[in-house]
């Protein structure tokens, strides 16, 4: 039986609740109640900061990504990882306790102290997660915990992965099946492992078999077949990774795990670490609240402009494809006469669009038609920086034409995105396929910097009233 991830993590935050206070009544003991150290200011209680410093580390640990599942790492990455953290932390409180000691003017050495905590700090929450590290990868090692994987290959190479991945069971993979490249589907098996379809049938192989890794070992000969293999998995929760020589393929969107020397190169990884997923969540909201404050009164003037130029409702509600294909309501001030599309259907807007108002072309000229939107940002539908979420009539139809459209949908859609700023309206198939590569870039290359290089030439274009 698999360790869910709420278990992991009420495990984790449990041995992080021990570590952490443990850490600060030793540091305590020694910095107060030894009589080592001299006291320079009123002997401070012990509660009321452990529970400070306690709630500080938790946010820490969560802003830094140390709660995210944890499959097949190697401890010293783990343990590198919670090194970085705690450092920056003890750093921040570094800062903190030299302010105070200043007022208080106490000498050098007993801000230098801090260097202790960190010590003790990194020792004792070190300790207690390599402790859960290692009674996991013993799980794994006994079998209990692995995840169902496809091996997609049926070759000497993907065989030579089937017995590396037998032989290491702490990758976390328990293999049900291998996938043909061929069309064929007649059986065959490997150590009594089956093969369980053709490519054509992964998608219904890896539902009914709660599939949650897929493993890509092709010959060199078929390395044109890999993009059939990753769209047909595109749309699934499930881990993409291939054998390396596969690498010169899809450089560029992989990232390189490894453990036991064994190498593994995942296909379309979150490049964005949590601490920044974390922050752009949280920069989501704070900007998407200000701006809804500020501009509230033109938002009034606006509602009643629509209002009194034509008939129909203030605001424009649509059907739009989220993250994970997921649909969700966006809001939009409504710029086009009601009904616009009752005889025609989806279509395309354009720049001279004779569907849309007076009013309309001027808050679609200065971007105010999306301000509304911010709610839908609150809400988590979607983010101030992404690729623009489509209606599903255009996601089914682009996705048809263009396979690699499904992996728009592994981000939270955006207010403004890379291609928005970089390319005009959508008006025919080809400017998609241009707006898709600079969508996948941004995917790529996602980070806090670029969404700020994003706004801001947003920002630029609204105030130049350059907007398509």
């Amino acid at each position: 039986m698999a360790m869910s991830k709420t278990k992991e993590k009420l495990i984790l935050l449990l041995i992080d609740f021990l570590t952490i206070n443990g850490t600060w009544v030793l540091y305590y003991f020694i910095r107060i109640k030894s009589g080592w150290i001299s006291l320079y200011v009123a002997e401070p209680e012990l509660w009321g900061p452990l529970a400070v410093v306690y709630v500080y580390w938790l946010l820490l640990f969560f802003f830094f990504g140390l709660y995210r599942s944890w499959y097949a790492q190697s401890r010293f990455d783990e343990f590198a990882a919670l090194f970085k953290t705690v450092t920056f932390g003890t750093l921040v409180l570094f800062f903190i306790v030299f302010v105070d000691d200043t007022a208080t003017r106490s000498p050098v050495h007993s801000r230098l102290l801090i260097a202790l905590y960190w010590l003790i700090l990194l020792v004792v929450a070190g300790t207690g997660r390599m402790a859960v590290r290692s009674f996991q990868r013993r799980l794994l090692e006994a079998g209990i915990g692995l995840r169902n994987s496809l091996i997609v290959g049926w070759s000497d190479k993907a065989r030579e992965l089937y017995n590396m991945v037998k032989r290491y069971p702490a990758l976390g993979h328990r293999v049900i099946g291998f996938i043909r490249t061929d069309d064929s589907s007649g059986p065959g098996n490997y150590q009594g492992v089956p093969i369980m379809g053709n490519v054509q049938m992964i998608r219904k192989v890896i539902a009914e078999n709660d599939v949650k890794e897929v493993l890509i070992a092709l010959e060199s000969g078929e390395h044109d077949k890999l993009l059939h293999v990753i769209e047909r998995c595109d749309s699934q929760q499930i881990g993409l990774k291939i054998v390396p020589d596969l690498y010169d393929i899809i450089s560029g969107q992989a990232r390189t795990n490894q453990i036991y020397g064994f190498p593994l190169i995942e296909i379309m990884p979150q490049l964005m670490p949590a601490w920044e997923k974390s922050a752009k969540r949280l920069i989501d909201i704070i900007v998407s609240l200000l701006i809804l404050l500020l501009f509230s009164p033109l938002s009034i003037l606006i509602a009643i402009l629509i209002w009194l130029e034509s008939k129909g409702p203030i605001f424009y509600i649509q059907d739009r494809v989220g993250k994970g294909g997921r649909i969700f309501k966006m809001l939009k001030f409504r710029s086009m006469y009601h009904e616009a599309e009752k005889h025609s259907g989806p279509v395309w807007a354009n720049r001279r669009d004779p569907r849309v108002t007076k009013v309309g072309r001027l808050i679609r000229k200065l971007h105010f038609d999306e301000v509304p939107q911010l709610i839908n940002v609150l809400e988590g539908d979607m983010s101030l920086v992404g690729p623009r979420p489509e209606r599903p009539y255009f996601v089914e139809q682009l996705s048809r034409e263009i396979p690699i459209y499904y992996r728009r949908l592994k981000v939270r859609p955006g207010l403004t995105g890379w291609a928005q700023v970089k390319h005009k309206y959508d008006e025919s198939v080809e400017d998609v396929r241009v707006k898709l590569s600079y969508d996948l870039f941004y995917i790529e290359n996602m980070s806090l910097r670029m969404d700020m290089k994003i706004l801001l030439t947003t920002i630029y274009i609204v105030l130049l009233g350059k907007g398509h």
